[in-house]
């Protein structure tokens, strides 16, 4: 889900605008988007000796409906950036429907709950200890300068009239990316069929304590609902469902969860992010590399975007410093396989007949279902 979503659009932009176009000097790598995948290509760059600044045009700490699971491969990746987040530790995954249970507990490490709020400021604190910089605008247009795969640059235009010049950018600005747009990697999305199938994510948190090590997942009609424990005295609620879906009517639909939270106070607002389908027709176009949800995403229903959003940002920098930004659109394939192939499936079949089988058929199985959680979380 976006770490620059269509709500920002037009937020946070710079009030001393001036009258006439200015340039700053040249940075190694250009980040566009500070949610927690541009600031880690930002902290990547400088643990490889490149000058990195990120735009973003909010201020403060950002926000963002997600499940807020953090994978072990994710808490691994985090840890090898310096960056260690306060949250609660989750041992496994477990599906529910009903009485129906299938529940893993991953093989070695675990993983944590983790307040986007609490994972934004721990990667924040980082760059900025690192030396990343940050510039408070929007960027509206995108030139590049082809001397060769070493000698080009990138330019930012931003909506105060400034020019940001880079050597390279990393389009980290989420499911709704604008540089994804500008440089022409958007996929022109398919005709509206009669039944929209893309879907949508809510999230809300309550105060209650955590009444298990695991990530629920629950399975109602038409939605999944997602309980993660972030505290000692917190869990976040994040809905999966179509256009339209209610985070009320889909927490009334299980009523097990229901009669848990009920008469918890809220601990924060209702807050929605989609739809989650991104396509694109690419990864990168010339000097611009896309990571994160800005470089294609298919559905968080299995719940490791930000693993994948690590790995993305870590592999992009490396083909840079590497000399070989050619090579990233295979490096994104490769780290993305697994989850491509298992989500799209996934999804397929939570839109599906087979909707009410998929709890069954892992309780059936618990070393496939097991599997699977596994390649997942690594």
């Amino acid at each position: 889900m976006s770490a620059a979503g269509d709500d920002a659009v037009a937020a946070g932009v710079a009030d001393d605008a001036v009258a006439e176009p200015s340039v700053s000097p040249v940075v190694d790598v250009i980040v566009v988007g500070g949610g927690p995948i541009g600031l880690a290509a930002a902290i990547n760059a400088r643990m490889h000796g490149l000058t990195a600044l990120v735009i973003e045009p909010r201020t403060g700490t950002i926000d963002k409906a997600c499940g807020e699971g953090v994978m072990p491969g994710a808490v691994t990746e985090l840890a090898a950036l310096g960056v260690h987040p306060r949250g609660r530790r989750i041992a496994g995954i477990s599906y529910q429907d009903g009485t129906l249970i299938a529940e893993h507990r991953f093989a070695s490490d675990a993983a944590l709950g983790v307040r986007r709020t609490e994972l934004h400021r721990a990667l924040t604190d980082r760059a900025l200890e690192l030396g990343v910089e940050f510039d408070h605008g929007k960027v509206e247009a995108i030139e590049q300068h082809d001397d060769g795969e070493q000698g080009g640059a990138v330019s930012a235009h931003l909506a105060d009239g400034r020019t940001i010049e880079g050597r390279w950018m990393l389009g980290c600005d989420g499911l709704h990316s604008t540089v994804r747009e500008l440089v022409g990697l958007a996929a022109r999305p398919r005709r509206v069929r009669r039944h929209d199938s893309r879907r949508f994510g809510i999230r809300q948190h309550f105060e209650v304590a955590p009444w298990t090590d695991l990530v629920e997942v629950h399975w109602a009609p038409t939605a999944e609902l997602y309980v993660t424990p972030v505290s000692d005295a917190e869990v976040g609620v994040a809905v999966l469902g179509p256009r339209g879906t209610s985070f009320e009517e889909a927490l009334a639909s299980v009523p097990a969860l229901a009669e848990r939270l009920r008469g918890a106070t809220p601990a924060s607002s209702v807050r929605g992010a989609g739809p989650l389908l991104q396509n694109t027709t690419g990864q990168r176009a010339g000097r611009v590399l896309l990571v994160g949800d800005a470089a294609g995403y298919v559905d968080a229903i299995t719940g490791e975007g930000i693993r994948l959003g690590l790995a993305e940002a870590r592999a992009a920098i490396e083909c840079i410093v590497a000399g070989k930004p050619e090579r990233y659109e295979r490096e994104w394939r490769r780290v993305t396989r697994d989850f491509r192939m298992l989500t799209t499936g996934l999804v397929a079949a939570a839109n599906s007949p087979l909707r009410r089988a998929i709890v069954p058929f892992a309780a059936r199985l618990p070393g496939v279902y097991g599997r699977v959680v596994e390649s997942l979380a690594r």
